[in-house]
């Protein structure tokens, strides 16, 4: 009997890679590989990259290196994902012990690169396929508790500083059946959350149905309890969009919105299609048709031409819609991307500056925001076993995260949870009469 041969992949960047690695292993499994948690097991190493801001593509550099240790004669080394598309054949030049490198529309090719590579060939797959949504290949999820489902694929926006378009391509979508087919699959394997996952997931449209569409139909499979998305665009949150938010239970009462400046001056350079008022008009919008929804954001400081005025400007938004929570960055300069050519960078020691002291905003914003929940009933998702202290980690629908006690069996069920403190960002919690909430309600 042949011995299987294993493969190891690190992940790095955004959900959609971490949804990518899932189909790897469903096409890798085709040709007789099996997943290991081992670099030093493997036959194969992969890393999945993101190529969004340059430290990303600078800490793959150095753990590609680290890996190389591994890498025994015969062993194939790769790097997939959006780094290998942005730099296709020159990270063969640049890193000599990587074998070949795979964007993401080049998967389906990765057995046969690997047979290439054992051959002595060092190839690489970078080339745009519009038609390519991979669907004749289950993924194997590495998260038996909540499934990433990929809806689309793409950018067709144009913002000036993301490389989205060049590592992506142009955005389509799958269509509506096929996407309820892989949910009611994920359903059946006793998942019962998912998040569906696109560059701009609410701009979806699959010629015929809409994300409104997607929504609904996903929320009515069999099995599904909790329905995400991430990430949407401001200017696709469509009244049939809203509506079907607020009107599908299945939807969780968290959105994760984008808004990278609070300046109208600085987005019109970042060619977002927005401005600071139709950022807040659409925060208002949403607020008003789901009550309690918890609004979560990106940041970016430091864009070519930001002024300490524009800087108060996005520092004031972040107060004025009381965020969640936001994840921030200092701008990083993309080769090939529009702002690129603009000449008025800010310093860099500047724009950590204001980064910290952005970070302090949200920080205050949220920790005040938190600090109200204590001693409020949510329902939460056990999730995993956390980090430290013997405890679970679980999720309530607004996307909060809660610690509570429990044994490991209970991962995957519902409970019932009273918020006891808070840390500012986390949670801890007992649960109520110490019942499943699946008891509770049926």
């Amino acid at each position: 009997m042949t011995e299987m041969k294993r493969v190891y992949i690190e992940t790095y960047g955004c959900q959609m890679n971490v949804a990518d690695t899932d189909l790897i292993i469903g096409l890798l499994g085709r040709s007789g590989y099996t997943a290991t948690d081992s670099p030093g097991e493997a036959d194969v190493i992969l890393v999945n990259t993101c190529a969004i801001r340059d430290n990303a593509e600078q800490r793959v550099y150095g753990r590609v290196g680290e890996l190389k240790r591994y890498k025994r004669p015969g062993d194939v080394m790769g790097i997939v994902g959006c780094m290998a598309q942005r730099l296709g054949r020159t990270l063969l030049d640049r890193v000599p012990h990587v074998d070949f490198v795979a964007g993401p529309d080049g998967y389906r090719m990765l057995s046969e690169l690997i047979l290439r590579a054992g051959d002595g060939e060092r190839s690489a797959e970078v080339g745009f396929k519009s038609w390519e949504h991979y669907e004749d290949v289950p993924p194997v999820p590495s998260n038996k508790v909540a499934a990433f489902v990929t809806v689309q694929r793409g950018c067709n926006y144009r913002c000036t500083f993301c490389v989205v378009p060049m590592t992506r391509g142009p955005e389509r979508s799958r269509k509506l059946a096929d996407v309820v087919r892989e949910v009611e699959r994920v359903a059946a394997s006793g998942t019962t959350e998912v998040t569906l996952l696109g560059q701009t997931v609410n701009s979806y449209h699959d010629g015929v149905r809409d994300f409104a569409d997607l929504l609904r139909a996903v929320g009515e499979v069999d099995g599904i309890r909790r329905v995400r998305f991430t990430s949407p665009h401001p200017n696709d949150f469509s009244h049939r969009v809203i509506e079907a938010m607020a009107q599908v239970p299945e939807v969780c009462e968290h959105v994760h919105l984008p808004m990278q400046s609070g300046s109208s001056r600085v987005l019109k350079r970042m060619l977002r299609r927005y401005t600071r008022e139709s950022y807040l008009e659409c925060v208002d919008r949403l607020r008003a048709a789901v009550p309690d929804l918890a609004i979560t954001t990106d940041i970016i400081v430091g864009f070519p031409g930001e002024t300490e005025d524009d800087f108060l400007a996005t520092d004031s938004l972040v107060r004025e819609v009381q965020f969640d929570n936001a994840f921030t960055f200092k701008y990083s300069v993309r080769d090939g991307t529009p702002a690129v050519k603009i000449r008025e960078h800010v310093p860099d020691e500047l724009a950590g500056e204001r980064l910290e002291r952005l970070i302090g905003t949200v920080r205050e914003v949220a920790r005040r925001k938190n600090a109200n929940l204590v001693g409020s009933t949510h329902e939460v998702l056990v999730e995993k076993e956390a980090r430290r202290g013997g405890l679970l980690q679980s999720r309530t629908r607004a996307n909060k995260i809660v610690l509570i006690e429990g044994s490991a069996e209970t991962i995957g069920s519902y409970r019932l949870v009273r918020l006891t403190g808070t840390t500012g960002s986390t949670f801890t919690g007992v649960p109520v009469a110490g019942r499943e909430l699946a008891v509770l309600v049926e």
